[in-house]
């Protein structure tokens, strides 16, 4: 069994209009989000194996915030520069070349690329994946390279507003 978690990047900043998209940091709101959502993920009892984070300011800052909840150093997040504007194609093969040794993986990227990818994983129709909104996709696989369309299972997404006192 493999488990995949996809998680987009908490709310950014577009305050700094001289700064370009990579380089933009997260906003009052993600930072708090950010954590937030590590501990949910960490009270499942779902720590992923590796941490591998774009290299965008706004999705290595959401890694880091899970990195510290679930005892991770920052040194411990594996930047793919190749996140960063990637197609659902890219990811697959990502993911088809970790190693398996590895049983969950927690990738860290952007939309619209990640809502695309959950739901071509899973044959499942989340309408947007929101910032810092988490999908687990399990599959029935040993190797990572067995991997394909429509052979995850949608485990759950979890999200910041579903948790918002009202």
């Amino acid at each position: 069994m493999k488990n995949l978690f996809l998680t987009r990047h908490a709310k950014s900043s577009w305050d700094h209009a001289g700064l370009s998209d990579i380089d933009r940091p997260l906003n009052s709101r993600g930072k708090k989000a950010a954590p937030f959502m590590g501990q949910l993920i960490h009270e499942k009892a779902d720590i992923p194996d590796v941490l591998i984070s774009s290299p965008a300011n706004r999705a290595f800052s959401t890694a880091i915030a899970f990195a510290e909840i679930f005892g991770f150093i920052e040194n411990d997040i594996i930047v793919n520069n190749t996140i960063y504007g990637a197609g659902p194609y890219q990811l697959l093969d990502i993911i088809k070349d970790q190693d398996n040794l590895y049983h969950s993986i927690m990738l860290f990227g952007h939309n619209p690329t990640f809502t695309t990818f959950a739901n071509m994983l899973s044959n499942e129709n989340i309408f947007n994946v929101v910032t810092c909104g988490v999908v687990r996709i399990d599959f029935n696989v040993q190797n990572w390279s067995d991997i394909d369309y429509g052979s995850g299972n949608l485990i759950y997404y979890e999200y910041p507003k579903k948790y918002a006192k009202k």
